[in-house]
């Protein structure tokens, strides 16, 4: 009997042994993913997926190109012929970066007066050659008449548009460093390349030796120093019945010309010769507004219907 209680206890022992072991170890390793869980540093499995789908879409600060990488923009030192185009690699590069904003402020200004500006644009340089011609008085396709100040130039055909370049400064450097500014006051006929300027005599010598003819530059448009104020005069002829104005003494290239009449703001066409016209006597007399290729307007009343006579408006266009 005494045995058999023995036995049964044995038994009883063994079976606290076997459910007691497996329920050790399930709680001990319960504690140790606890411990663990709580780690510093410690990512769930969740977070691990997030961070794998950040890594592969990229962080927000990181980049997809190298140091000095230019993104496909044009940089301020570089030039091109006007109405020229981006090569097959500018433009691949720009359609594959467009979020890198690597533009100059020369060329986010070229960019902003581009609708006004015509071919010739603020912040951009140009390449073509320099020519030389006896500039006489001055006087030239533009019609401003005689000049004492014969540091002019005569804009190639294609540049010139239409005397959209008349007046326009421009800085001429040539490959030996020497510069000249300029005033365009005279078309270069269809001979003359796009990009090349036809110098007077005195403004070549200021680059080279005259016997040199014909010499590599690059050229620019400036916004000057200027002392006087924007005049306008009409043309020979003009009446309340036809009219053509020009513009004069402008810091800036003039882009549009608009006279006051009874249902408002009138644009006039440009001609060739640098006159505004309006055909039909709309507006000659009345008020007269300017705008240059920046956008600016220049608001002038009071300005007679005389013939032949600079007519002074007082106002002038900001510099840039």
């Amino acid at each position: 009997m005494k045995e058999t209680r023995q036995t049964a206890r044995r038994r009883r022992h063994r079976l606290r042994l076997l459910i007691g072991t497996p329920v050790a170890l399930i709680a001990a390793g319960a504690l140790v993913s606890l411990v663990v869980a709580f780690r510093p540093g410690h990512q769930t499995g969740s977070e691990r997926a997030a961070a794998s789908a950040s890594t592969a879409a990229g962080s927000p600060g990181a980049t997809t190109h190298g140091p000095g990488d230019p993104a496909g923009s044009l940089s301020p030192a570089e030039t091109r012929s006007p109405g020229s185009t981006a090569s097959p690699a500018t433009t691949a590069a720009t359609t594959t970066a467009p979020a890198r904003p690597s533009a100059s402020p020369a060329s986010r200004t070229a960019a902003t007066t581009a609708s006004l500006a015509g071919r010739i644009r603020p912040g951009v340089g140009y390449r073509g050659v320099a020519t030389s011609y006896d500039a006489g008085n001055g006087d030239g396709a533009c019609s401003f008449g005689p000049t004492d100040d014969l540091m002019t130039a005569a804009m190639n055909h294609t540049d010139y548009e239409t005397s959209k370049a008349c007046g326009a400064y421009v800085l001429v450097r040539a490959a030996n460093g020497a510069t000249v500014t300029v005033r365009i006051t005279n078309e270069c006929p269809a001979g003359c390349a796009a990009g090349q300027l036809d110098l007077s005599t005195q403004a070549f010598a200021r680059l080279a030796s005259l016997s040199a003819g014909r010499i590599p530059i690059t050229w620019k448009l400036l916004s000057p120093a200027v002392s006087g104020t924007v005049a306008v005069r009409y043309k020979t002829g003009s009446s309340r019945w036809w009219c053509a104005l020009q513009v004069i003494g402008h810091r800036n290239p003039v882009a549009r010309l608009e006279l006051r009449t009874a249902d408002g703001w009138r644009p006039l066409p440009r001609t060739d010769y640098n006159y505004f016209l309006a055909d039909d006597g709309g507006g000659c007399g009345g008020a007269i507004r300017i705008t240059d290729i920046y956008g600016e307007h220049l608001t002038a009343g009071g300005i007679a219907l005389r013939p032949d006579t600079v007519q002074r408006t007082g106002l002038q266009f900001a510099r840039h």
